[in-house]
């Protein structure tokens, strides 16, 4: 025990060899190792990886081999720990001993993913340590070592401490402020490192790249944070940390980092900036009176939220309406009288309630000086010249989606006028909020916790160089996990979880962020969200809405390391997830049909049995119907006890219903369903229906399957999310998945004259496998929309968005009105599956606005008569079908006979009628 803690006194020699002032001043953030690497032995370091785990501060788990005599715990302050040819351990400035538990209970429930299935099954140990020597423990290198009976090792492993630093420093979670902070009186700053042995900051003058200074930090035993607080207001000072911290396979490292909870940049995310929100400089005239704007008062509740999911850039990139200097920037917004804003105006007159942008946090893989954009030849439809101008350009352009965090907290600089002014993209980021907000608009903002796009030494990465694998959810091994995509973040540990509710606070409380999109929600724990919920509706003083991505797979799935934030978790929340069931039953297939005979899969909407295409599987009306039951279930907003007649005959509640191994019905209450056909993932709904649909199908008729599955989205109970454009008739060439495609595939035309179908085939490395399939499409001109097309889509959508908003029985805020009050006709086996007819009772409701309301959604290409009980009603059109500005005329020759009770329907059209 005494060796342990006096070689923890000696961690500092080991960071003397380099000054730290010249770390301040290197050229670059690299790693510069301290541990001396040349002696002999040459340190082992940790090889194998780490395979025990630490399941609290005392207890961890680990698979000691057959014959073990004695396990320890080994440490040494400088990295030196290594076995030596004949089996001795060597390096270890101490040893402590550590104790078999007879039982491994407690220590299982805590890490069942480490026990599930293991062989050999691991063990769990006891440490006697006190918290203070574990503290100091983990500030070093750790390897748990099992003994033979002559003190030889038979094997040996690095440990994951994530859990036993939660505990040891829990009260870091309360702690009030991280990251930096500055006022009149001062500036202080703080950083959450509790396994490292020094941290310091690099400080410079505003706007200078001139040498730093060196500043040391102090650390906070209880908590393990390192604050420096200076008299002196630091205003615009940019900043980085020096880290002295033992990294597992490197060892003794001195990181020169970014802050993770930083606030404001210098440009392409160089140095932190210290940088006072509430500094009115960097609030737009009227900012303050943010409340009295008429977005304010539109969501009474989340079923009112009806969501347009747009990207900076293709916002306004290519509207000549926007001066050159603000396209694809913030600052594009505030261009009233531009084509884009003139859309979003008649949007939000018509019932749109929120803009989500796709990220807007500091994005790792835009530059933010000297991006470039391709020049795209001149070429055929079904050329690969013009996607091979735009991958030459991939990296350098001025083009992302987003999803690659740098940091969380700090708007993306490549979308401000002037990237290398720190307060003026947060002045832009606010004025294009400000802008939306005066158009009625709420705006919500995509968030992407789940995942950082780097881990490791690699220069990208922020959490894991500050405290190594703990931001970082690992495997068995000590392997990181990437199921995301990405380097995947342990959102179930304390800090992680304290940094995304901390950092969605400040993009609420500063920025005026209305709600928001969870990316891959279901790889956060439900109870995380639950608190950044509550910690949300506390600070606002109203209710903020959350949305995401349920979806469960990976190493989280079914529940294998903490109840998941996902659809079938979340059930009772109130926090909303995307429901594939309509999407899916709509489009045809799933996301995953990225295949080329998967692609000719149809949907209900795009001909599945009624008008099938040569590739497609043979289909029958059974099939048709099931997909018709499955848009029913989208319709009644995938509600557990909705009780419908299926297309067997037996009546069920949604719950029963199956959709693959899980309930087609999985909600509560609506608001934690959102329904949509289209978003930035996969090809846009117009480009699905190019595939699926006959191509000798017409340009007219295409448009109008694309307002039917609008129309699914717009009438369905829950919340509406639409992607951008899909009422433009959108295309992306095909492009299955578009996020570094450049601004060529990804641009929207607001003058309505072109959906940029057939403008190159698209990516080749996630499209490729499938150009075969592709060129005969985008080279078929028949497929390609005219003008009147796109404005025929358009103007439907603004009709069925007018509807939506004309009632509240197109957005009941629970259950059990929708289960009173939502009845379903033609379903059961003598359906004429290619329809659907929805009756909404109002009686009694309020905003209902109308006493009875009845649509009918008609995908086939042929008019259909069907039948209900409704004889003797008194129906009639929608007003907004009746006004003369309505979109689509057809919806005239629809008609409802009262003497049989009868509805009749053009070809694939949405028609609704109201009882006064």
């Amino acid at each position: 025990m005494k060796n342990l803690v006096l070689s923890l006194f000696v961690l500092a020699a080991g960071c003397a060899h380099a000054s730290p002032l010249d770390a301040c001043n290197a050229s670059r953030q690299a790693t510069t190792l301290l541990a001396a690497a040349t002696q002999s032995p040459k340190p082992g370091y940790d090889k194998p990886l780490a395979s025990a785990v630490w399941a609290d501060a005392k207890h961890l788990a680990w698979a000691a081999p057959p014959g073990s005599a004695k396990v320890v715990l080994a440490h040494s302050a400088r990295g030196q720990l290594a076995v030596l040819a004949d089996g001795r351990l060597t390096g270890a400035d101490g040893t402590a001993p550590l104790e078999k538990l007879s039982r491994s209970t407690a220590v299982a429930k805590t890490l069942p993913w480490i026990f599930k299935g293991k062989t050999p099954a691991p063990q769990a140990f006891r440490t006697t340590l006190s918290a203070a020597s574990l503290q100091r423990l983990h500030r070093s290198q750790v390897w748990v070592v099992a003994l033979d009976a002559a003190g030889k090792v038979l094997a040996q492993s690095s440990t994951q401490a994530a859990l036993a630093l939660d505990d040891l420093y829990a009260a870091a979670e309360k702690a009030s402020k991280l990251g930096s902070t500055t006022s009149k009186t001062g500036s202080s700053f703080a950083l959450w490192a509790p396994t490292a042995q020094q941290v310091g900051l690099c400080l410079h003058a505003p706007q200078s790249d001139k040498a730093a200074q060196y500043l040391p930090l102090k650390r906070n035993a209880a908590t393990g944070i390192w604050q420096l607080a200076s008299p002196k207001p630091l205003d615009l000072h940019s900043y980085t940390y020096l880290v002295d911290v033992f990294v597992p396979g490197l060892g003794l490292v001195r990181n020169r980092v970014t802050d993770p909870y930083s606030v404001a940049l210098t440009a392409n995310s160089e140095r932190s900036v210290v940088l006072n929100l509430a500094d009115p400089r960097w609030a737009p005239s009227d900012w303050a009176n943010r409340a009295q704007l008429p977005h304010a008062s539109r969501v009474k509740s989340s079923t009112d939220m009806v969501i347009y999911e747009l990207h900076v850039r293709d916002f306004s990139v290519t509207d000549n309406t926007v001066p050159a200097e603000q396209r694809g920037k913030y600052a594009a917004f505030t261009q009233a009288n531009s084509n884009g804003m003139k859309h979003l105006r008649s949007l939000s007159q018509a019932g749109m309630t929120d803009v989500h942008m796709l990220p807007i946090f500091d994005i790792a893989t835009i530059p933010e000086l000297g991006c470039t954009q391709p020049v795209v030849p001149s070429a055929p439809p079904d050329s690969t010249t013009q996607q091979a101008s735009v991958a030459a350009g991939k990296g350098a352009d001025c083009f992302n989606w987003g999803y690659d965090p740098f940091h969380y907290t700090a708007p993306e600089g490549s979308y401000a006028t002037d990237p290398a002014n720190p307060g003026l993209r947060i002045k832009e980021l606010r004025e294009m909020v400000l802008a939306l907000n005066r158009e009625g608009l709420r705006v919500g903002m995509d968030v992407v916790y789940n995942h950082t796009p780097s881990a490791g030494q690699d220069s990208k990465s922020v959490l894991d160089r500050i405290v190594p694998n703990y931001y970082q959810r690992l495997n068995a091994q000590g392997g990181v996990e990437t199921s995301t995509c990405c380097a995947n973040t342990a959102t179930e540990h304390k800090m992680m979880a304290k940094l995304m509710q901390d950092s969605a606070l400040v993009w609420a409380t500063q920025h005026g962020i209305d709600s928001f999109r969870f990316d891959l929600m279901g790889h956060q724990p439900r109870a995380v969200m639950a608190r950044i919920q509550l910690a949300l509706n506390q600070a606002v003083g109203k209710p903020v809405q959350l949305i995401g991505e349920g979806w469960n797979f990976g190493e989280v799935e079914n529940g294998a390391r903490f109840v998941q934030a996902s659809q079938l978790s979340l059930n009772g929340s109130g926090i909303g997830t995307f429901s594939d069931r309509a999407r899916d039953a709509v489009r045809g297939g799933s996301w995953a049909d990225d295949s080329a005979g998967l692609l000719a899969n149809q949907g209900w909407a795009n001909g599945l049995h009624f008008d099938p295409t040569p590739t497609a599987p043979k289909t029958s009306a059974v099939d048709l119907a099931a997909k018709a039951d499955m848009v029913r279930v989208g319709l009644a907003g995938s509600l557990r006890n909705v009780h419908l007649r299926n297309h067997l005959g037996a009546t069920q509640p949604l719950a029963d219903v199956k959709y693959g191994n899980s309930p087609a019905g999985y909600a509560s209450q609506p608001s934690e369903v959102v329904n949509y056909v289209d978003n930035h993932d996969n090809p846009t709904l117009f480009d699905i229906n190019a595939f699926k649909m006959p191509q000798t199908t017409s340009a007219e008729d295409r448009a109008r399957a694309q307002v039917v599955g609008i129309a699914v989205t717009a009438l369905s109970q829950g919340i509406a999310y639409f992607h951008a454009g899909v009422e433009t008739l959108r295309s992306k060439s095909l492009d299955r998945n578009s996020y570094d495609s450049g601004d060529w595939f990804n641009r929207i035309d607001w003058t309505l004259q072109d959906n940029h179908f057939g403008t190159g085939l698209p990516i080749e490395a996630d499209n490729g496998n499938n150009w075969a399939v592709m060129k005969p499409i985008l080279a078929n001109p028949q497929i390609k929309p005219a003008p009147e097309h796109i404005r025929f889509t358009r103007d439907a959508t603004l009709d069925l968005l007018r509807i939506r908003a004309s009632s509240k029985l197109f957005r009941m805020d629970t259950a059990a009105d929708v289960d009173k009050r939502l009845k379903f006709h033609n379903t059961g086996p003598e359906q004429v599956a290619s329809v659907v007819v929805v009756e909404l009772d109002g009686v009694g409701l309020p905003q209902a606005n109308f006493s009875r309301i009845v649509y009918a959604i008609n995908a086939d290409k042929v008019a259909q008569t069907i039948a209900t009980g409704l004889k003797g009603t008194s129906l009639r059109l929608h007003p907004v079908h009746l006004s003369p500005s309505a979109a689509d005329k057809r919806a005239l020759q629809a008609s409802f006979d009262a003497a049989t009770g009868s509805f009749t329907l053009p070809a694939r059209s949405a028609v609704v009628w109201v009882l006064p």
